[in-house]
């Protein structure tokens, strides 16, 4: 039976290739104005389905709260939709009549898009405004832990498309969810790009395919509280960030950092905030429970609340406790704390200089998470301009909870749910990835030199290639 499944699911992703490639042929076709038509109806309805959606993703996946899917949805739709609203992707997009070059915007074709058991149903509804707005179509791979809420959110985008005029099969999804339906997507003759958003596996498969990917890698940024901020901020800030959605933000922060001379105001306000700081036999029992003896994440722990974790790791807490906080001084696989963990638990370091924290910081960052996001909470300026030099990342965010600002929520970052970490972190992009990721430029060259007035020789052309280096050194 598990053979039938995996034939039953290729098969299906050969058939929404099939059918996204001849719906990618008329979308191609459509203005600017058509496009952006279909884009405005389906954060519409996305909007509107926002909190069934949300429900249905927490009861599918048991991963992080409605409340906050609920935010993640209308974030989808509406912040990206308000964002791109005036862009132009397709068509010329731009004309320099002094160098006589014109850009025009191009679709890749048809995408596959990977979607995430963190972000199941946000995931579907921004990939396919950011699709749909640059003329692509795209199909969708669901997480097996979140099939059903993946499909609902890909159906009620898809249905909001047609009846705005986008041509059937221009959004599809996989109801099968299984490894082998996912490769068959990927390497499909139909799919020209992957957007891959998922855990190192996925991604690592999507740069493996053969196919042109956008893929992520794992965040696991530090929090840097400089003894120039304003500290009480700092850690409302950190504590809005880790708990939104139960931590399941890539751009969340992981860690905290400081020096000597502030551990002590820092430990008392996240103390009276809600954050319990672990012993080192309580930190040693929650260690083996969020990380599995391969050094894999345990899923079981991914989106669950502080106090949740605390009973499984038979911690007792008081029944306020907002995050946990172990206290931690390495990086590297044979410390827990060092990594990602998708929940509302930190690490703690405390380093004796700035100069010190800094070296930490990029310790940490190139163990797991380099180019993905760090976190600075500071008024020096001076300090901010040092590490944002040497600090590799994509994402440097300033006074702000990170999770929110990673995904450009508090931030004037583009609104997006897949963040490119860069060559450094592995990636092909190191952007908010948005529609203009999703096209390729067409540059339209006029001649410059009355060249085709010449004689043909070759005594001309190198004169003609003399004079425009010339020009150019000027």
């Amino acid at each position: 039976m598990e053979l039938d499944k995996d034939l039953a699911a290729r098969q299906e992703a050969r058939a929404l290739c099939r059918a996204a490639e001849e719906a990618q042929k008329k979308l191609s076709g459509f203005s600017q104005e058509k496009l952006d038509d279909i884009v405005e109806a389906v954060a519409r309805a996305f909007s509107e389905a926002a909190p069934e959606l949300a429900e249905q993703a927490v009861r599918e996946t048991g991963f992080g709260n409605v409340a906050d899917k609920i935010t993640k949805n209308r974030f989808a739709s509406d912040t990206v939709c308000s964002r791109i609203r005036q862009q132009r992707c397709v068509g010329v997009l731009k004309e320099d009549p002094r160098e006589k070059l014109w850009e025009v915007g191009v679709p890749v074709g048809v995408i596959a898009a990977i979607v995430p058991s963190t972000n199941p149903t946000s995931t579907v509804c921004y990939k396919a405004l950011i699709a749909l707005k640059s003329g692509n179509a795209i199909v969708f791979s669901p997480h097996p832990k979140a099939v059903g809420c993946t499909l609902r959110a890909s159906k009620i985008v898809a249905a909001a498309a047609e009846r705005a005029g986008a041509p059937a099969g221009a959004v599809g999804c996989l109801s099968l969810a299984s490894m082998a339906g996912c490769q068959e997507l990927m390497g499909a003759a139909e799919v020209k790009l992957i957007l891959a958003t998922g855990g190192p596996g996925m991604v690592k498969a999507a740069y493996s395919s053969g196919k042109p990917a956008i893929g992520v890698g794992a965040g696991n940024g530090p929090a840097y509280i400089h003894h120039s901020a304003d500290v009480r901020k700092a850690l409302g800030c950190i504590l809005k960030s880790k708990t939104f959605d139960n931590g399941t933000v890539c751009a969340s922060e992981q860690s905290i950092i400081v020096e000597r001379s502030m551990e002590e105001k820092v430990r008392a306000e996240a103390k009276a905030m809600g954050f319990y700081f672990l012993d080192k036999p309580e930190a040693e029992r929650l260690s083996r429970l969020l990380f599995r003896p391969t050094g894999a994440l345990n899923p079981d722990i991914v989106g669950k609340t502080a106090p949740q974790l605390a009973r499984m790791a038979q911690i007792a807490v008081p029944p306020d406790t907002k995050i946990l906080v172990a206290r931690e001084e390495q990086a590297g696989p044979n410390y827990p704390y060092s990594m990602e963990k998708l929940c509302p638990v930190l690490a703690f370091y405390v380093m004796e200089s700035e100069e010190a924290v800094l070296r930490k910081v990029v310790e940490v960052l190139e163990h797991e998470g380099a180019g993905h996001t760090f976190a600075m909470h500071a008024q020096d300026r001076g300090v901010v301009e040092r590490f944002a030099k040497v600090v590799p990342v994509s994402r440097f965010l300033v006074n702000t909870p990170a999770a929110l600002g990673g995904i450009g929520a508090t931030t004037n970052l583009f609104p997006a749910l897949t963040l490119g970490c860069g060559a450094v972190g592995g990636s092909s992009s190191s952007n908010n990835i948005g529609p203009m990721d999703l096209v390729n430029i067409r540059r339209v060259a006029w001649d410059t030199e009355a060249s085709c007035t010449a004689d043909g020789t070759d005594d001309d052309l190198v004169e003609l290639l003399a004079r425009k280096i010339l020009e150019r050194l000027k």
